[in-house]
């Protein structure tokens, strides 16, 4: 098996981390755009996409040409074992931009190895993506269990389901819906034990006691919309975190970076190019 990167641009490096059930095409329309000043990977995560799909199958690309493929884990999908490939993949320092539960990769990486993530970018992420007691900014408990049997009983649905939940109240919501309907399965489908670890992690982690310690320059991009991770979770991450900086789309839901790709090209091309303080 092997990782699929797809590389375009040149200059400093931006890796891209897309959310759960989908994969690294979902930014394929940012990506183009942010080629213009960065050279842009964005991957399939183990599982998704064409990662994992088999020995030979998934492949690096760069300028559209394929580059030798990177051997996958065998271990389950977990925080760990994807930082583990991730890091393999790339060496030297680099920014990462993560997208929801590629935001909570992202956050592990960064409190990980802080020496080779330079810059972070949280695109509609938590530290905490599931409500606890003391943590009222998450999905309930119950509605996660729920997504969890009704994906045994019918992965698509769910999948198609989740979609529909990332862009409700979005501006141009029945446009985005039906961008979002149509790359969901265009590299086939996701793994089902992916799927389901990907759920585990949503429901059980809890990442908030790693904030204080990641120092990087961090820029927390939030939806004003959005009902799966409210901006009261980046509003918290951003006050946490020693060095962050918040940016509210405003009708923007789950995915500011589909609805809104000029805001968030600007916003994020400025903090990679800005000075640290």
């Amino acid at each position: 098996m092997s990782l699929h990167i797809e590389s375009i641009g040149s200059g400093a490096p931006l890796v891209l981390l897309h959310g759960w059930g989908m994969h690294g095409g979902v930014w394929s329309d940012v990506a183009q755009k942010l080629a213009t000043d960065f050279q842009v990977h964005s991957v399939d995560l183990p599982g998704y996409g064409f990662s994992g799909k088999g020995e030979g199958e998934g492949e690096r690309e760069k300028g559209g040409e394929p580059v030798l493929p990177f051997p996958l884990p065998s271990s389950p999908f977990s925080l760990e074992t994807v930082v583990d490939e991730l890091s393999a993949n790339f060496p030297e320092p680099i920014a990462i931009c993560g997208w929801s539960l590629g935001g909570q990769v992202a956050l592990h990486w960064a409190a990980r190895e802080p020496e080779k993530v330079r810059r972070l970018i949280l695109v509609s992420s938590t530290p905490c993506f599931a409500a606890r007691d003391d943590w009222q900014h998450g999905m309930a408990r119950e509605v996660l269990e729920k997504f969890a049997n009704e994906l045994e009983l019918n992965h698509a649905a769910t999948l198609r389901r989740f979609i529909s939940l990332q862009l409700r109240g979005s501006e141009n919501e029945r446009e985005l819906l039906a961008l979002l309907r149509e790359k969901l399965f265009s590299r086939g489908e996701p793994d089902m034990a992916t799927l389901r670890a990907g759920l585990d992690i949503l429901r059980d982690a809890d990442q908030r006691g790693e904030l204080p310690g990641i120092k990087q320059p961090t820029l927390v991009i939030a939806g004003e919309r959005d009902k799966l991770t409210p901006p009261q979770a980046s509003h918290y991450m951003a006050q946490a975190m020693p060095d962050a900086r918040l940016a509210e789309v405003k009708g923007a839901a789950h995915a500011p970076f589909l609805s809104h790709p000029e805001q968030f090209v600007k916003v994020v091309t400025d903090f990679l190019k800005a000075k640290n303080d």
